[in-house]
């Protein structure tokens, strides 16, 4: 077998979302989303001039569950 049959090539791209899309899926608001994109915390990928898309996969991360209080009765 030759070494480029044995190689394989992952197709799957990855998807993207725009602000508004994550901010109505997540419940935040494109402002927030905003401020974490200046701040560093979120990745994201512009297009021209003015469109602006982020991996829904990084905006679900910044999202963290918090744990719940069990208290003794």
């Amino acid at each position: 077998m030759s070494k480029s049959a044995q190689r394989t090539v992952s197709t799957t791209r990855r998807q993207f979302e725009s602000l508004t899309e994550a901010a109505e899926r997540t419940g935040l608001s494109t402002y927030t989303l905003r401020r974490r994109i200046a701040d560093g915390r979120l990745p994201a990928y512009r297009s021209g001039s003015r469109i602006i898309r982020v991996d829904p996969d990084d905006v679900d991360n910044l999202l963290r569950r918090i744990p719940a209080v069990i208290r003794g009765s």
